[in-house]
């Protein structure tokens, strides 16, 4: 196959994809669910930070310095940090220090590992490759961490009695909120666990789709796709797994009380 099939969209195509939005936000209106306008603006901002890095990465694709990928990483997962914390509802003690370190260090260490060993390319730092797998590692961890960290804040909440009751009888911090850590994981892994579950026979993944699309063996597609889920799943576990060991601590204090 090659990429002389390619259909290349052009802004009036464009113009009229959006339109599906367009039609979303007038459902949205009409039945007064009061979704309209998160729509349009979620719509907006999609479409400007596509186009901002469109034009950034094919600079950077060019140049292709260390210190300038790793700056993009950095960037985007300080975005990252700031999508998540203005998504939830309640905020764990130390939210953006937890989860910050979380991302980097989870996101972080599976993506090394995923280029280094299972990619294998070289240089390292090489953006073609590193940009895009790390934003797709990121964007699924953030989620992920996010579900763990409303669910642990939820799990305390209603537990607080039963927790204070395990701390009077002698537990430490991690038995007493050993459900709710439990819990919490669980509820990372849920959209990507639905995702693998459903791939293949319910639905065909974006990348899998594009590469079809743009003139890659399906079969050689497939690989790529199954070993993006793997970095992707387990860049989740890895995330979210991180939040809630340093997370939990947050709500006891050095004595070992749970914080009012």
């Amino acid at each position: 196959m090659d990429n002389r099939g390619l259909v290349n969209l052009e802004l009036s195509n464009l113009l009229l994809a959006f339109a599906l939005i367009l039609f979303a936000m007038a459902l949205s209106r009409f039945q007064r669910l009061g979704q309209a306008r998160k729509i349009g603006w979620a719509a907006l901002r999609m479409v400007v930070q596509l186009l901002a890095i469109g034009y950034l990465l094919h600079v950077v694709f060019s140049v292709k310095t260390p210190l300038l990928v790793a700056s993009i990483l950095v960037v985007m997962a300080g975005f990252s940090l700031q999508v998540a914390g203005s998504q939830a509802k309640r905020k764990m003690p130390g939210f953006y220090r937890v989860m910050g370190s979380s991302i980097l260090a989870g996101c972080g260490g599976v993506t090394f590992f995923f280029c280094a060993l299972v990619v294998g390319y070289s240089p390292w730092y090489e953006p073609r490759y590193l940009i895009p797998l790390f934003g797709m590692i990121l964007g699924n961890s953030m989620q992920g961490a996010s579900l763990a960290a409303e669910r642990l804040e939820a799990e305390i909440g209603e537990r607080r009695e039963e927790i204070e009751t395990a701390l009077c009888l002698g537990a430490t911090p991690r038995q007493a909120v050993e459900t709710a850590l439990r819990n919490a994981f669980s509820a990372a892994l849920i959209p990507t666990l639905n995702t693998m579950a459903a791939m293949g026979i319910v639905s065909l993944p974006g990348m899998m789709t594009g590469q079809i699309l743009s003139g890659t063996e399906p079969a050689v597609a497939v690989r790529y796709q199954i070993a993006i889920m793997c970095a992707v799943s387990g860049g989740v576990a890895a995330t979210a797994f991180l939040l809630l060991m340093q997370g939990y601590r947050r709500y006891f204090t050095p004595a070992q009380q749970l914080r009012r």
